[in-house]
């Protein structure tokens, strides 16, 4: 099986989804697909070149990163899955809305065209505020599968909802089998 691994910006996180990637190679062909600010932003948790490089060991293959790369995955349907982790806010808007205008947006878009899971995990500070409709959005659309999220520091951050990416591997494996893995909703952390 051939799994998309698609990171957004999101880069606080990024600690704990690349050894979620790392197992998901050992498993599965990953080919890892970035965001435009996962390929170009520097931040006191990494620099875009350690990004590329770290995804490019993990995958055996460097991430596509230009809409023309990633548009071939629905039409020779490469994929058997895609997963969008860190899944930020500004990309649960587009692909609530049906805008493709990034690597991964594309992505899920051509994917989808085959009927294919997409599978998402939550990292977004605005999750339980403006995030919420496109987070109710896509909770409902077909071949969307939700890793299981929860607020991250209620108490300093209120509207902010984390995945808990350790699930990402069980979340992937029920969405195979067209199911939302459960419960979706975690306690307070």
């Amino acid at each position: 099986m051939t799994i998309g691994f698609a990171m957004c910006g999101s880069f606080c996180t990024y600690h704990q989804v690349f050894p979620v990637m790392e197992m998901l190679a050992q498993e599965y062909q990953v080919i890892p697909i970035f965001s435009p600010a996962s390929c170009t932003i520097n931040s006191r948790f990494g620099t875009a070149s350690q990004h590329l490089q770290r995804a490019t060991e993990i995958c055996g293959s460097a991430p596509l990163h230009t809409i023309q790369e990633v548009e071939p995955i629905g039409p020779k349907k490469l994929l058997d899955a895609l997963v969008i982790a860190p899944c930020t806010g500004n990309t649960l808007a587009k692909l609530a809305h049906g805008i493709a205008d990034t690597a991964v947006t594309m992505a899920a878009k051509s994917h989808l065209r085959n009927g294919r899971p997409v599978v998402v995990a939550v990292s977004t500070n605005d999750a339980l505020s403006s995030a919420a409709e496109n987070i109710g959005r896509l909770l409902v659309r077909k071949h969307y599968y939700f890793v299981p999220f929860g607020q991250d520091d209620a108490t300093n951050k209120p509207a902010s909802l984390v995945a808990d990416f350790r699930q990402l591997p069980d979340a992937l494996k029920w969405a195979l089998e067209g199911k939302q893995i459960q419960p979706l909703l975690l306690g307070g952390r």
